[in-house]
């Protein structure tokens, strides 16, 4: 075995997003465009001399020829030691939690989370730190300087190491760890929830239906849930990871859900229905004949964390992303707790779990967790719930009716225009922003606007300030919030998010859509959307 040293050219956009650096797979496939990024990654973080990572990735398309090549790199970088799953499958707060575990320096996580897989669909690439969390803004920008000007990399000629078996191998001096992907994750929620609360919770006959979406979620689903747990065989469907998802889209969304949606509302449905993302760190929750938006979903729980042991005490403070609801933070403050508003992008929890300062965060786009890790999770969530409502024994429409009669509803919506031209997009941006300073006290669609501001975020703990967070418009009531999503891989994704508040007193039971329908028909006309996008209506609806 040798170490060889590669030239190699810089690529063009190489520069990380929220969650890291997500393209088409065949561009990942291109000859040193991997091994490029993979480089800039180690030298922007000091070289790898001496040091430890975890590595594992969803197993979507280009997963397991990925793993080999960082493998390889890291060896030629003068790594120590890397573990990594056995068949390259880690879900991410898996990878987050084995960081933490075994201190180590960092970790590589190779997904594009909810995103579809295959050889035409997309892959990604992301790196954590050594407090298992996304690297900071600072971090990815040092990442995507390097990767303008990088002229080599390095890498080891050695074999290919066997992914198929737990075991201790050795490549050109470093130690290759392969190592069970479910084993140390599974302790730590045994070591969280009162399993045998949930236990006794199916072992009287409580039906759950949970969709893995054919994603990195099966097998941790099957091992908890069915093996652990007692939920009836079969509780967890489309178990398989699959490198293209089974062709399906592993975003758990009522969209592409879809199958689980019908089940929970049918008439004999199960009593709780959930669903993970291709990487494990998205949630989607149901009850019978009801579904539970993000945003509420993030308020239930911090309402009711008590339930599980690992937060009997209380929480310290509650978290969300911007364009998440404010129904959290109405939660935090009956609590007397801190409530933080910070941008889209789990890394801004980071440093306010790292003080000490909030114990659960979330996002509206269905990712929820708490200080037990740096990233979201999914079956995080879903056991909280399970805990919940073992100890409450209440159906989920009755626990979600109750939270809201106590602290009111959020009616509360997603509209994505997907694959846009690019310069569409941010001429819808560039437009409202032109506008802001004039738009309080105007009336648009019987909605007088009270305030309107572009999102700049002040970080509490080490004083950064990100800008140009997303556009905010508040009405009487009401909030809308326009940002333009950094997830996807294909020209750009407008996201609109409409927010309407119900006082405790009020109608909870309205048709969500119609109830926002104002308030979209007013931000569309504000936004001009049709006349700057040339259509209307959006791609997705959540």
């Amino acid at each position: 075995m040798a170490i060889h040293t590669k030239s190699i050219q810089p690529f063009e956009g190489q520069k990380p997003g929220t969650s890291g650096l997500r393209k088409k797979t065949r561009v990942f496939m291109q000859p040193g465009f991997l091994e490029a990024f993979v480089q800039s990654i180690f030298e922007a973080t000091g070289g790898a001399e001496g040091k430890t990572y975890v590595l594992g990735g969803d197993g979507r398309f280009f997963n397991a020829a990925a793993i080999q090549t960082i493998l390889k790199m890291a060896a030629a970088n003068g790594a120590a030691c890397v573990l990594v799953g056995q068949n390259g499958l880690l879900s991410t707060p898996a990878t987050s939690h084995l960081i933490r575990l075994n201190q180590t320096d960092g970790g590589f996580i190779l997904s594009a989370s909810h995103n579809p897989g295959g050889i035409e669909e997309d892959f990604g690439l992301k790196f954590n730190a050594a407090n298992g969390g996304p690297a900071p803004e600072a971090l990815t920008e040092a990442m995507y300087a390097i990767s303008q000007t990088i002229t080599s990399y390095k890498i080891s000629d050695g074999p290919d190491i066997d992914l198929s078996r737990q075991h201790e191998a050795s490549l050109d001096g470093m130690r290759v760890q392969v190592i069970d992907s479910v084993a140390d994750y599974h302790a730590l929620m045994r070591g969280l929830f009162d399993f045998d609360a949930i236990r006794a919770l199916f072992a009287g006959g409580y039906r759950m239906v949970f969709d893995a979406m054919h994603a990195v979620t099966g097998p941790y689903a099957k091992a908890i849930f069915e093996d652990d747990l007692g939920a009836a065989p079969g509780s967890v469907r489309n178990a398989v990871p699959l490198e293209d998802f089974g062709g399906g889209h592993p975003d758990p969304n009522p969209i592409w859900a879809s199958e689980l949606m019908a089940t929970m509302m049918a008439s004999d449905g199960p009593d709780f229905g959930a669903a993970s993302d291709g990487d494990g760190d998205r949630n989607m929750i149901t009850g019978k004949g009801v579904f539970v938006s993000p945003s509420d979903s993030l308020a239930v729980l911090a309402a009711n964390a008590t339930a599980a042991p690992a937060y009997a005490k209380g929480l310290a403070g509650v978290a969300r992303s911007m364009p998440t609801s404010a129904a959290a933070d109405r939660v935090a403050e009956a609590l007397g707790i801190e409530a933080f508003e910070t941008p889209t992008g789990w890394k801004f929890f980071g440093n306010l779990l790292d003080a000490g300062r909030v114990t659960i965060c979330g996002e509206e786009s269905a990712g929820t967790s708490s200080d037990h890790v740096r990233e979201k999770d999914g079956l995080w969530a879903v056991l909280l719930w399970l805990n919940i409502l073992a100890e409450q024994k209440k159906p989920v429409a009755q626990l979600l009716a109750e939270h809201w009669a106590r602290y009111g509803r959020d009616y509360y919506s997603r509209h994505d225009y997907e694959a846009l031209p690019t310069e569409k997009a941010q001429a819808v941006m560039a437009g409202l922003r032109d506008q802001l300073a004039s738009l309080p006290g105007r009336s648009v669609g019987g909605l007088t606007l009270t305030a309107a501001d572009e999102f700049a975020y002040h970080d509490p703990i080490d004083g950064s300030t990100s800008s140009g967070q997303g556009l905010r418009l508040y009405f009487e009531g009401a909030r809308a919030v326009l940002r333009l999503s950094g997830t996807g891989t294909q020209g750009a994704t407008l996201r609109l998010y409409l927010e309407r508040y119900e006082p405790p007193e009020g109608d909870h039971q309205r048709d969500l859509q119609a109830a926002l329908a104002p308030l979209r028909d007013a931000v569309r006309s504000l936004a001009r959307i049709e006349a700057l996008l040339g259509r209307v209506e959006p791609d997705v609806i959540t």
